[in-house]
């Protein structure tokens, strides 16, 4: 557990762990992509998170400003073709974007066909690289449809394919993080690569708790954050 060092976060710190995630739905316009985009610049945060199609608007709204784009890729069941989500990465990273969020293949993993997801993952992660050594990839495994066991050799698959993050979910699927799964994950590979909790981080003593837990970062759309961390600035 890493929770000596939670209170002594800045009000900056803790805004660089959350990427934004307000336009990451179905029906998501051009206007709530840019509104997203300027929220995240206006509070500082990492990422604004989009699907594949709204990458080049974003990266043109975020330009100059410290904002990463974040490209969901096999967004939201994982169960896209291995081409497709390497094709998906590589146009995002030419669109602009510096990060990858994809899902993982669920059926795969559910399966026992553990060689599929792993080189599911290490083929997005090889595009990324390819993009720039910079870009960070994050694989999500859609925590409410897993065991115990599953979660821990689906973060083990991940650390293995060369991914940087574990993420707890899509927010889109059942369940959401909570401290025992970033606690499985994080005691599981966290110490290799990083864990990102969403689905679930509505509140800023939510984010605390689960960084508390071993999270580095943040997936949220949440108005009643925001104004926790506007409330730090004073």
């Amino acid at each position: 557990m890493r929770g000596e060092f939670v209170n002594k976060l800045t009000r900056d710190e803790i805004a660089k762990m959350v990427d934004y995630a307000s336009a990451l739905n179905a029906n998501a316009t051009k206007d709530d992509v840019i509104r997203s985009c300027d929220d995240a610049i206006e509070n500082k945060f990492n990422a604004v998170a989009v699907t594949p199609d709204y990458v080049a608007l974003a990266s043109k709204r975020l330009k100059g400003s410290g904002v990463k784009v974040l490209a969901a890729v096999g967004f939201p069941w994982g169960s896209n073709a291995t081409g497709t989500k390497v094709a998906e990465t590589k146009r995002a990273i030419e669109d602009g974007a510096k990060e990858i969020d994809m899902v993982i293949n669920i059926g795969w993993l559910k399966s026992g066909d553990y060689k599929s997801v792993e080189d599911d993952i290490r083929a997005v992660v090889k595009a990324s690289k390819e993009g720039g050594e910079d870009i960070i990839v994050k694989v999500i495994i859609e925590i409410g449809y897993l065991t115990d066991d599953e979660k821990i050799k689906a973060s083990r698959l991940i650390r293995d394919a060369g991914a940087d993050f574990v993420k707890t979910c899509t927010g889109v699927g059942p369940g959401a993080a909570t401290i025992h799964d970033v606690a499985l994950i994080y005691n599981a590979v966290g110490k290799e690569i990083g864990v990102k909790a969403s689905g679930s981080v509505n509140y800023l003593e939510d984010l605390l708790q689960l960084h508390e837990a071993g999270a580095t970062r943040f997936g949220s759309r949440s108005l009643a954050l925001i104004n926790a961390l506007k409330k730090l600035e004073k």
